[in-house]
């Protein structure tokens, strides 16, 4: 077993045996060596995107003390889903690897068929009710543009 997965997947036991939340454990890496790990904490933080993949972005960048973590690699226990995807994505990580898949979350009450197909919707659902106000929304997004002293990320 790939050493990396296997700590992921460690993690994801640990969590789920606490009760803490689902069955997920994520590992970053750079460079062969551990950044951080982390596992599900939903349940006890009562916080819908304290995901493993999540926590262990949110560690990691501390701890490099930086957002940009392009020289870095996540491994996780499980197939990201749809928020993980884009946190690991936003953090510029380059390789994720994955142990079970998204159809294997999916038979154990983790599906993310409903989220996937709703980003394929885009506007045409009904929790994206309507746009409202965007001229004033557009001045802030037009203000950063002009923004001199901003970082980009």
């Amino acid at each position: 077993m790939n050493k990396f997965i296997a700590i992921a997947n460690k993690e994801a036991s640990l969590g789920m045996n606490a009760g803490h939340g689902g069955p997920f454990g994520a590992v970053v890496v750079k460079g062969n060596k551990i950044i951080s790990k982390a596992h599900n904490m939903v349940v006890k933080s009562k916080d819908p995107t304290e995901h493993a993949e999540i926590a262990a972005i949110r560690m990691a960048s501390r701890k490099l003390g930086r957002f940009d973590l392009r020289d870095c690699e996540i491994y996780s226990s499980c197939f990201p889903c749809p928020m993980c995807f884009a946190a690991i994505r936003w953090a510029k990580i380059g390789k994720i690897f994955f142990g079970a898949t998204a159809s294997d979350a999916a038979k154990i009450g983790f599906d993310d068929k409903k989220i996937y197909g709703e980003i394929r919707k885009h506007f045409k659902t009904n929790f994206l009710e309507k746009q409202l106000d965007r001229k004033e929304c557009l001045k802030t997004l037009l203000s950063w543009k002009k923004k001199k002293n901003k970082t980009l990320y």
